[in-house]
């Protein structure tokens, strides 16, 4: 009993942390923290500041003057960014819903060692990590083959798969999913699909939010798909239509809201602070989301660690 007592006092000794490298990482994390919080807070300053302090004096963390006008002019412009934002949250949520579905199921046949197709399948899901098939040849298969052209499926299909995220689901379910429950379950008569929906999905958190969190980055941040396949602007995501605002008026012009000439919205726009908001307003609903998934995220992250 002493020795027992005598290791865990020694292991505790071994494992403290010492009062100055405390100290420096506690000033490691801080900057680290800084570098991340800092931009966001710059670009939403100088979305605020007046197009005249800017042209006077640049961007500034202390802004001479305040304006609301960047905000105001994508306000007058929300029959066309609302209906855009509808599309990329119907999107987002078709495409996070499709893709857990699709990785999970194909992750847990991979990790299953008696699964007949696994060697081809393994193969299937590991050449496109290595070899693409390049864009042209995939907009002939998008928009010729399968015409999805116009369509949201072709906003949501491509980017629903990923080879790397199914090794993610692959591994958690090789480590974490004990064989012997797979076989109980099998001698009392439940099927594969019953497995895999009553006793692997509950205990699967971790890596069902890590995917998810994953899939919704991938979808919201997307304006490749939609400027690549969308010519209907009523089909258009929000980051391409946020992304043709920050390129080029002739947009706005071609669809206006208020009967304005191109001329007219380049004298109405408050340029610079107007790219900022655009900004904001993209960072802004998918910051708010992290947090739901941060604790599940971060023990998906040390999936395939070694446990005690």
């Amino acid at each position: 009993m002493a020795g027992n007592r005598e290791n865990m006092a020694d292991s505790m000794k071994m494992n403290r942390v010492k009062p100055f490298t405390n100290v420096s990482f506690n000033f490691l994390f801080t900057f680290l923290a800084a570098i991340a919080i800092i931009p966001v807070v710059f670009v939403f300053i100088v979305s605020i500041s007046s197009e005249e302090s800017i042209r006077l004096y640049g961007y500034s963390f202390l802004p001479r003057s305040l304006s609301g006008a960047a905000y105001q002019f994508l306000w007058n412009e929300k029959g066309t960014i609302f209906g855009a934002l509808g599309i990329s949250v119907v999107v987002t949520i078709l495409g996070t819903l499709l893709g857990l579905l699709l990785t999970t199921t194909m992750g847990y046949s991979l990790s299953r060692p008696y699964f007949r197709l696994k060697s081809f399948y393994t193969w299937v899901v590991f050449i496109p990590m290595i070899f693409n098939g390049g864009m042209l040849a995939s907009y002939v298969v998008n928009a010729n083959i399968l015409g999805l052209k116009n369509t949201l499926g072709v906003l949501i299909l491509p980017l629903a798969v990923s080879s790397f995220n199914i090794i993610i689901c692959k591994t958690f379910f090789r480590s974490t999913i004990p064989d012997s429950i797979i076989e109980s379950a099998k001698i009392d008569g439940a099927s594969q699909l019953r497995i895999f929906s009553t006793i692997v999905i509950p205990i699967s958190t971790p890596v069902l939010a890590t995917i998810a969190l994953f899939l919704t980055f991938g979808y919201w941040n997307d304006w490749f798909q939609s400027s690549l396949y969308i010519s209907n602007a009523n089909l258009i995501s929000l980051q391409a239509l946020l992304n043709n605002m920050m390129k080029s008026l002739d947009y706005l012009a071609n669809n206006p809201s208020a009967g304005l000439s191109l001329q007219q919205y380049r004298n109405s726009m408050p340029s610079e602070s107007v790219r900022m908001a655009i900004a904001v307003v993209i960072v802004i609903p998918i910051a708010c989301a992290y947090p739901f998934f941060q604790k599940y995220f971060i023990s998906g992250l040390t999936i395939g660690a070694v446990k005690g």
